[in-house]
């Protein structure tokens, strides 16, 4: 196996320069902390009801996360009853990863089910038909060589098992953003890739992949997200399947 990287080694997207470099002050970082917490306790859990109620995935057995972080995702799985093992795994040191102990505890999550280690930014390092599921959130656009990566992923689950990946930018049909609309926030990620250039990588990875459009709001914004989805933004849920090899 060649030594291909499969993820960047920052995911920040920002060159560093004297702001950057200057230390928050410990005002910000409570907020941002605050502010992280608020997303973890609010938003975050929806995806677990919206997967297994609304798409029918069935998360059961060892699950592997890829680029963990905080590890919110695993936190979640480790409740659910057929979930006998997750390991939350890094590509690079994170500074997100020391709040996993604040996230396990404000999510309850079941901790004695959770492993967290790092992972070989060249390879993944388990064998073969190893796990039920794969999950990521908001992690394979940033891989150096996706085809690679979704290859490793493939390996690495058994006959029939699921990669199950959300939180992916996706570019839109329109490029549209209003002239008022303020400077991103650092953490939105840039589309790299079309619904085409997904489902073509898929397919040479073997994995058959479903795109799902995602919609965790409620009342009237439910609807209105439902209709645009896809066109002036673009948020789904990838549920992609071992394919047996031909």
């Amino acid at each position: 196996m060649c030594a291909l990287t499969l993820l960047r080694v920052s995911t920040s997207g920002h060159k560093p320069n004297s702001r950057n470099l200057r230390a928050p002050s410990k005002a910000t970082t409570e907020r941002d902390e605050a502010a992280y917490l608020s997303k973890v306790t609010g938003h975050y859990p929806k995806f677990i009801p919206f997967l297994t109620r609304k798409l029918g995935v069935q998360f059961r057995g060892r699950i592997l996360e890829l680029g963990a972080g905080a590890a919110w995702f695993s936190a979640e799985l480790s409740k659910l009853p057929k979930v006998v093992e997750v390991i939350a795994t890094d590509f690079s040191p994170r500074a997100e990863s020391e709040q996993s102990p604040k996230v396990f505890k404000t999510l309850r999550a079941h901790e004695a089910k959770i492993t967290r280690r790092p992972l070989s930014p060249h390879r993944l390092d388990f064998p073969d038909n190893h796990f039920d599921f794969v999950v990521c959130a908001g992690v394979l656009h940033d891989s150096l060589n996706l085809l690679h990566l979704l290859r490793e992923i493939r390996r690495i689950l058994k006959p029939g098992g699921q990669l199950i990946a959300v939180r992916e930018p996706v570019q839109p049909a329109v490029a549209w953003r209003p002239r008022t609309a303020k400077r991103p926030e650092p953490e939105m990620k840039r589309a790299l890739y079309s619904r085409a250039d997904y489902a073509d990588t898929f397919e040479r990875a073997g994995l058959s992949l479903e795109m799902h459009r995602v919609s965790l709001a409620t009342g009237l914004k439910y609807y209105f997200d439902k209709m645009v989805n896809g066109l002036t933004h673009a948020r789904y849920a990838f549920v992609a399947a071992k394919r047996a090899k031909r």
